[in-house]
Formats: C-alpha cells, sequence, structure tokens
C-alpha cells in the first residue's frame, strides 16, 4: 500500500546553514572585539592612573621640598599638612608616605599602609613604581601607585643643614634623613569612578549590540523556518496533488466531477473512453445537455446519493452500460460545492451475465440433445441396413439410385447427431506440446482443394518461431480451425482471400483467420457461437458453438470483428501454458 509520508521537521538546507554560520561568526567578532576592547580599556586607564600618579607624586614632592624648607610652626613635620590638603582633591582616595622602617611619616584618606607592606617590600626591592587595584565593598575600585619618595635628588646636599632649618626637627631628623635619601615609599590612591563608568557604557553597549545581533538573528531563524514551513508545505501539497491526480487517473472506473452549477470541471481518462469524448468538449457543459436520458436533478431527489444506469451511445454504433454513483460536494460550512459521479462499467458483468445465460441454455440443450441423439441414433442403423438390403435386391437402376440416396442421407443425419453428441457430452482434451506452425499448415493442406475449387486464395502469414511451442489437445485444435476456415470459405466469393495467420507473446499464441467476405452484423455477432444459429440453409449450426467450447477446455477465448460487406477478423488467444484449476 502507498503510504503519503508529510515531513514533520525542518530540513537542514544551505539558507540555514548559511545564516548559522554568519551568527556565529558575527556573534565571535562581537565577542572578540568585547574582550579585547575591555582589556585594551583596562590597559589605558592602569596607564593614565599611572602616569597621573606619577606626576601627582613628582609635583608632591617638588611641593614637599618648598614646604620643608619653611620653619613650620610646632614640632610636627609640614609634610602631613601637605599631604591632607592635597588628599582633598576628588580624583585622590589616599596618600601615605611610609620609610623602610614602617614609620608613617603621613597619612590622609582611608587607608591603612600597614595593608599595603608587601607593596611596600616590592618598591624598595625593584626601585620602580608599582601598581595594584584595591577593591572597596559597596564603592568603586581604587588604583594604588606606589613609588619611592625622596624630598630631594640624591646629587643634592642637605638643604636643610645649609639653611640651618633641622633645628626645628631635631626630633625628626632620622626621617628626614629617610626622605632626603629616598628611603620612604609615598602608596597614592585615584578613584577609577569615570573610568568605571565609561567602562560599564562600553559594556552596556557591547551588550546592546549583543542583544540587537541576537534579535536580528532570531528574526533570520524565524523568517527561514517561516520559509522552509512554506516550502514543506508547499511540497506537501504537491506531492498530495501528484498522489491524487495519479489514483484518480489510474482508478478502474470513470470518475465526473461538477461545480455548483452542475457543469463539468474535471474528469479522469477512463471518463473519456466511456463518454468517447474529449476534454474539451466536456468542460463547461452540464451532462444532461450532452448525454440524452441524463437523471435531472438525481442528487436532490434521492436526499444528496445518486445511484443508476446508463447506456453512452458513440457514434460508430458502440454502447457503454455503466452504473453510476453520485455524491454531493460539500465543504467545512456545508454548503455546496459541486457533485462528483463515479461511473462502473458493466459490460464484463453483462457479458458474464450472458455467457452465464447461455450457459444454463446450452446445458439444457446439451441434455436434450442427448437424448435425442441416443434416441434416434438406433433407429438410423436399421435404417440404413434396410436401405442398404433393399438397394442390393433392386433390379432396376432407379431402385439402387434411391437407395444409395437413403444410405447418404442417413449418413448425413448421422454425423449431425454425432455433432450433437460431442456438443453435448465433449470429451476431455488430452494435453501435450504441439508446435502451432505445423499445426497451420496440416490444416492448410486438408482445405488446400476446398479452397481451390471455389477459386479462393488461402495465405498462411506470420508463422510462429519454431522453439514456440503451446500446451494443447492438437485434434481438437484442428477441429477448431477446420471450422472456422470453412465458415470464412462459405462467406467468401471466388477471387476473394482467406488469411491464416500466427503471433505469440510471453503468455499467448494468437491464431487470426481473416477473410474478406460479406461480414456479419451486430447480432450476427452476438449469436454466432450459440447452437444451431446458422445463416447458411445446409448448416447445423453446431460447428462454432463446439469450436466455442473446446476454446473454453483450453483456457483460451475468441475475438472477432466484422463489418457487413468488409469481410470478418477471428483470432483464438490460448495460452501457452495451462493454469492450475
Amino acid at each position: 500500500m502507498f503510504k503519503f509520508h508529510k515531513t514533520s521537521s525542518i530540513e537542514f538546507s544551505r539558507p540555514l546553514f548559511a545564516i548559522l554560520l554568519t551568527t556565529i561568526m558575527l556573534a565571535g567578532l562581537l565577542a572578540t572585539n568585547t574582550v579585547r576592547n575591555l582589556s585594551r580599556e583596562q590597559q589605558i586607564m592602569e596607564s593614565f592612573l599611572l602616569d597621573e600618579g606619577m606626576t601627582l607624586i613628582r609635583s608632591f614632592e617638588a611641593g614637599a621640598r618648598t614646604t620643608m624648607m619653611h620653619d613650620m610652626m610646632g614640632g610636627s613635620l609640614p609634610i602631613q599638612t601637605l599631604v591632607e590638603e592635597t588628599a582633598k582633591a576628588r580624583r585622590i582616595a589616599f596618600i601615605s608616605i611610609v620609610t623602610e622602617d614602617g614609620i608613617i611619616v603621613a597619612n590622609a584618606g582611608n587607608h591603612n599602609p600597614a595593608a599595603d607592606d608587601n607593596l611596600t617590600r616590592e618598591v624598595f626591592k625593584s626601585r620602580h613604581p608599582q601598581t595594584t587595584m584595591v577593591d572597596k565593598k559597596g564603592s568603586e575600585p581604587i588604583f594604588e601607585v606606589a613609588a619611592i619618595f625622596q624630598s630631594l635628588p640624591a646629587e643634592y646636599p642637605s638643604m636643610m643643614g645649609m639653611m640651618g632649618g633641622r633645628h626645628h626637627w631635631k626630633n625628626n631628623s632620622s626621617i628626614i634623613d629617610m626622605l632626603e635619601k629616598g628611603r620612604a615609599v609615598i602608596h597614592l590612591g585615584l578613584r577609577t569612578e569615570e573610568f568605571i563608568t565609561a567602562r560599564e557604557q562600553d559594556f552596556r553597549h557591547t551588550l546592546f549590540m549583543g542583544t540587537l545581533l541576537f534579535l536580528l538573528g532570531s528574526a533570520g531563524f524565524y523568517f527561514l523556518f517561516l520559509y522552509q514551513g512554506m516550502r514543506v508545505t508547499r511540497t506537501t501539497l504537491a506531492n498530495m496533488k501528484l498522489y491524487t491526480r495519479n489514483i484518480i487517473e489510474s482508478m478502474p472506473d470513470g470518475l465526473i466531477a461538477l461545480d455548483s452549477r452542475d457543469r463539468i470541471v474535471a474528469c479522469n481518462p477512463r471518463a473519456l473512453e466511456f463518454t468517447a469524448m474529449t476534454m474539451d468538449e466536456l468542460k463547461g457543459n452540464r451532462p444532461k445537455d450532452l448525454f440524452a436520458g441524463w437523471p435531472v436533478d438525481s442528487l436532490k431527489e434521492r436526499g444528496g446519493i445518486s445511484s443508476f444506469s446508463y447506456t453512452f451511445l458513440h457514434g460508430d454504433g458502440g454502447e457503454v452500460p455503466v452504473e453510476i454513483s453520485g455524491s454531493p460536494l460539500l465543504n467545512d460550512q456545508g454548503d455546496n460545492l459541486g457533485a462528483v459521479f463515479l461511473l462502473r462499467d458493466l459490460r464484463e458483468i453483462r457479458a458474464m451475465e450472458k455467457q452465464l445465460v447461455r450457459s444454463r441454455r446450452l446445458a439444457a440443450l446439451g441434455r436434450m440433445a442427448a437424448g435425442i441423439a441416443h434416441e434416434i441414433r438406433n433407429p438410423l442403423g436399421t435404417l440404413r441396413g434396410f436401405a442398404q438390403y433393399f438397394g442390393s435386391r433392386a433390379d432396376d437402376d432407379a431402385s439402387k439410385e434411391y437407395s444409395a440416396l437413403m444410405v447418404g442421407e442417413v449418413d448425413r443425419l448421422n454425423e449431425t447427431i454425432s455433432t450433437l453428441l460431442q456438443f453435448s457430452r465433449p470429451r476431455d482434451p488430452e494435453f501435450s506440446r504441439v508446435d502451432p506452425g505445423k499445426l497451420l499448415e496440416k490444416t492448410c493442406k486438408l482445405l488446400e482443394y476446398d479452397f481451390l475449387e471455389k477459386e479462393i486464395a488461402l495465405l498462411l502469414q506470420g508463422k510462429c518461431a519454431p522453439e514456440i511451442h503451446i500446451e494443447a489437445d492438437g485434434d481438437l485444435l484442428l477441429q477448431v480451425l477446420l471450422n472456422l476456415l470453412k465458415n470464412a470459405l462459405n462467406a467468401s466469393r471466388a477471387g476473394d482471400t482467406v488469411i491464416l495467420s500466427c503471433e505469440n507473446d510471453e503468455k499467448n499464441l494468437y491464431i487470426t483467420v481473416t477473410d474478406t467476405g460479406i461480414g456479419m452484423n451486430r447480432e450476427e455477432r452476438e449469436q454466432m457461437f450459440d447452437p444451431f444459429f446458422t445463416t447458411r440453409k445446409s448448416g447445423t449450426g453446431l460447428g462454432l458453438a463446439v469450436s466455442h467450447q473446446i476454446v473454453e477446455q483450453h483456457q483460451g477465448a475468441f475475438e472477432v470483428r466484422s463489418r457487413p460487406g468488409r469481410g470478418t477478423t477471428v483470432t483464438v488467444v490460448l495460452p501457452r501454458q495451462q493454469r492450475l484449476q
């Protein structure tokens, strides 16, 4: 059974692969650029903050030198005041100065120098500035710069001693000495709020671009899925249409579809064969206008379902009896869209019905013929004996002639009775391998003088190949061919031609007898195999009946084509091998 499969998944096509690959590439590029931009921004921020920190540190060193040249009131170092004032700047989070001994020289802002002990040792060790990012809970990170703090360059002598100002800081001489010799580290914390804000803006922009790319990719996939779905649906509809059309065109029954106005809109080849018309002749017309006797409004009169018999009449006199079943076409709203009629060929059924009637009639005739032949045959033997007896004792020629005539008529009647007995009680065929070519040659030789006597040509054409054989009873088939050729001989006139030919295919053998004689009309063709039917005054009408019986015993059939005045063609179709019954 043919099964129609509907596609339930989207095929992985080239457009889908291209969009998927493009989306992945764009997402990869966006992610790579984002990481690179964030890394570059981090580097730029750290470099900028480092430069800014070192600038502030050098400025702070310069300010410290200037401050330390003045006498400060009190005993504290004036650098503390400078640190505190400097730390008030918005960008500076804290400033701390720590000596190598861990002494905090100055400190301003929220910073614990002891926590950066490792960073301080690293600065003393490398003698180069060090940076780190300090995370503050609840606030932005602090960028910390740690560098060597030296109030005076190494090549300068102690300015405090030269200026006599050291007596003010006599209690801090060691600290001043460390500051002058660069044995202290300054920790400068810079706020990164602006950079963090810019970074967040870049991140939001990247997030926006990623979301936009995702939406565009999703939209592309969505529309591609829609396109794929439409293509699958279109393919499914096309396959369904092709499937339906193949079913309709290969139906053994005819189909005629009507619209809501009862006009023909479609029909299959079988319906065209029944009507013997073309689609152009049928389309747009109503059946009742084309076919005489077509029931009008049959669907409405019978509650929407119609079934009736109809016979299509062809121009050549042929008839096609059909049984028509009709039903309305409705949409889901119950509105009438038209009707569809199925036409079933009844020719084979009618032929079978005729064959059944014929078989019953022949069976009755056979039983009657058997009884009559049995009752007549015995008296005929007695009559023949008496006729021969009286003829042998007759003295005059007239009596002998009458006696011989009586014997001849008794023999003729006995032959007729023998044929009748054969028809009523046919013998079973004895199947063997038969060469069709030799069978046809033998048949022609047996009737050669009969055709010469009537000046009618007998031609043997289309001989079968030597390797072709059939399973048949040769004697019975010979009787069939003799009967056919005798009928063709009696139907022909002097100068006519009778052709005996033979063809074959893989399954069947076709033996054809063609004459150019008087031909037969339709009524004669239908009755030609009936017993006792004959068009000749001297015929018994049993020859073709017996021949038909023999061919049926061989599981064969007759094909007859004939037209009055144009001759007759009779083809015997025989299977090359007998089928098991």
